[in-house]
């Protein structure tokens, strides 16, 4: 497969999507946003691995400040609340 300048391997994959999901796939199409259905499902993958990233990225940061703040002797805060907290926010944008 061809995108842009750069050649890529790709391997065929069957899905099954519930009604909604394939309706707006085929209404992506449809509009001209994309010219296939494939097309649309990578990019909802790429966004998806950029949003697991983006998250990843902000855990790491702030257990790193969690961190340098016990070290430091800073505020008090039990890490296992905090992590507890993050765990339920990321859960609930991942939904």
């Amino acid at each position: 497969m061809k995108v842009g300048k750069k050649t890529y391997t790709a391997e065929k994959l069957s899905i099954t999507l519930p009604p909604e999901l394939a309706k707006m796939v085929r209404d992506k199409v449809k509009s001209g946003t994309y010219s296939s259905n494939s097309e649309v499902i990578r990019e909802a993958l790429r966004l998806l691995q950029t949003q697991e990233t983006f998250q990843a990225e902000k855990l790491a940061a702030l257990k790193e400040k969690v961190e340098r703040s016990i070290k430091s002797g800073g505020l008090s805060i039990d890490a296992e609340d905090v992590f507890d907290g993050l765990e339920k926010r990321i859960s609930h944008l991942v939904k």
